[in-house]
């Protein structure tokens, strides 16, 4: 198992998929993983959801993990569906201390200093800075960088095409989590291989 570190530097954006429908889920994962994305989010928002995991999970070349992690209960489930990371979009104690003894890759989200300095309690340095753009933007990140040198975030929420280049250019950021890859509707592998070729072209600094 690869750790999150690593996890966070193999792709420059971590798409963020919320799929309704389980038939979507080889058809998106393929596009992905032709595209050059191959570290894949699926949150724990839709039915199909575990489904999805167990499906992408057997599809060659990807790194499939569970977003919108919230409990011990959530984890369980989807690692049980082969889920080879967690994310969660808060840092809760209970979580974090399953997610450690369960020994998976796991990145909670944070949105201030607070957030931060409880995960390095834990011994985390790694972070999903969420919501990225409604928690103050580039300069909200960039202002907690100084007293943590030491963290790495991934942003997420909010990110855009466009905008995912500001992200990338700040030094401890190793990657976005986006969800303008896989818009939601029926799938176009096409469309979804050509904006995953994109993203994986965006370089971090």
């Amino acid at each position: 198992m690869t750790t999150i570190d690593a996890l966070m530097r193999s792709v420059p954006v971590i798409p963020v998929l919320v799929i309704e429908d389980a038939a979507h889920a080889e058809p998106i994962a393929r596009a992905l993983v032709d595209g050059g994305l191959t570290a894949l989010e699926v949150t724990l928002r839709t039915p199909a959801a575990l489904e999805v995991i167990r499906i992408m999970a057997q599809v060659e070349g990807a790194v499939v993990g569970a977003g919108t992690v919230l409990n011990e209960r959530d984890l369980d489930a989807a690692m049980e569906a082969g889920a080879q990371f967690i994310v969660s979009p808060g840092l809760t104690d209970p979580l974090t201390k399953a997610a450690i003894a369960r020994g998976i890759p796991f990145l909670p989200g944070v949105a201030n200093a607070a957030d931060i300095m409880r995960g390095l309690d834990h011994g985390l340095d790694r972070f999903k800075f969420f919501p990225a753009e409604a928690a103050g933007g580039v300069k909200a990140l960039k202002a907690l960088t100084g007293p943590f040198g030491q963290v790495r975030f991934c942003p997420t929420g909010g990110i855009t095409e466009a905008t995912a280049p500001d992200w990338l250019k700040i030094a401890q950021v190793l990657c976005v989590g986006g969800s303008w890859v896989v818009p939601a509707g029926e799938p176009q592998p096409e469309a979804i291989r050509r904006a995953a070729r994109v993203a994986s072209g965006l370089r971090p600094h």
